[in-house]
């Protein structure tokens, strides 16, 4: 089968590779349909993330089940799916609490060796441990360009708002407005955010972003702390959630956070980062960060997906064939697309 693989940084390419096999009977062997190229796969492709040359990359994936072990009774051959970026074995201690990011066994598909050596899914074909956990049965009529956003950027996006305890009527403001910053920005409208200022400095992610409700504000030509203080009697956000990952972004959305509101941190940091602990200790603000709890949120962000309360579908902005993955990636290195879905 094709197969999309890191070569080294800023080199990805398409190989043969041989077809998945069902090692263990709660294991499902999906035939992909979409896959699509996600900010993450970016800190593989920059190296931050370290992972082995020929290694397949790729977490986000729709398709249909090939085959399945005797274990497996939620999904079966034929079924239309769509999975979680990570797998849990759903008996350890920390899933026993529903806690299933933070897995003792779990496996992130297509991060190498370091998250448990399981191949990824921009491929023709994917092997899926635990899928009675990992899977879900796609609704009928949903597309696959909405329904790849359930296992990972909308649930992403989901869990930022969630773990943040967003309330009714809070101020919200996003910063970077990424695929899952502008998920977090939708879910938190859809959650009942009296107001969600979307902040970046793309001018395409802001229209988005005013597209669906949200107030966009350029982070270089305007001030967010000026229109987040206009908006709260000057008070500031009751919730920063940084899609970012990048420490000027972190103290940006401390300084936008009012005093005893929360910030919370979704963008990946892979680096020792400074933390302005001083005004963070100040202003008695909470601080929240690590991995999506994306399997526990799978099923209410799949049914909000279904109701039309979320809709992703104007962040893809282009389908590519899992054949051009390369020019695929450097055209999001470029920032030239929000989202890219690939075609086996």
């Amino acid at each position: 089968m094709r197969a999309v693989t890191f070569q080294a940084p800023g080199v990805v390419s398409v190989e043969d590779r041989p077809e998945p096999e069902l090692l263990d009977a709660s294991d499902a062997i999906v035939r992909v349909e979409a896959t699509g190229v996600c900010g993450s796969d970016l800190h593989i492709y920059h190296g931050r993330v370290q992972i082995e040359a020929g290694f397949t990359i790729g977490h986000e994936y729709v398709g249909t089940v090939l085959a399945a072990g005797d274990a497996v009774t939620r999904v079966a051959p034929g079924d239309r799916v769509l999975g979680c970026f990570q797998t849990a074995c759903g008996s350890c201690w920390f899933c026993r609490r529903g806690l299933f990011h933070r897995c003792l066994h779990s496996r992130t598909f297509g991060h190498g060796a370091t998250l448990g050596s399981l191949q990824g899914t921009q491929a023709e074909m994917a092997l899926i441990p635990n899928a009675d956990l990992v899977l879900r049965k796609v609704p009928d009529g949903m597309s696959s360009d909405v329904a790849l956003f359930a296992g990972d950027v909308m649930g992403t996006g989901f869990h930022a708002v969630k773990d943040s305890q967003m309330q009714l009527g809070d101020v919200v403001a996003v910063l970077g407005l990424g695929p899952v910053g502008l998920c977090a920005a939708q879910v938190a409208l859809a959650a009942g955010a009296s107001k969600v200022f979307a902040i970046d400095t793309v001018a395409e992610r802001l229209d988005v972003a005013r597209a669906f409700g949200a107030e966009p504000v350029h982070l270089t030509e305007e001030d967010p702390k000026a229109a987040v203080s206009s908006a709260t009697e000057g008070r500031g956000a009751d919730v920063t959630i940084d899609a970012v990952g990048d420490p000027r972004a972190l103290e940006t959305a401390i300084r936008l956070t009012r005093a005893c509101g929360s910030v919370q941190c979704i963008g990946v940091y892979a680096e020792r980062t400074e933390v302005h602990m001083g005004l963070l200790w100040l202003k008695a603000i909470t601080l929240r960060g690590g991995q999506a709890n994306v399997i526990a949120h799978v099923d209410p962000v799949l049914a909000m997906l279904a109701a039309g309360r979320v809709d992703p579908s104007l962040l893809v902005t282009r389908h590519m064939a899992l054949d051009d993955a390369a020019e695929a990636y450097a055209a999001y290195d470029r920032r030239e697309a929000l989202k890219i879905i690939l075609t086996p």
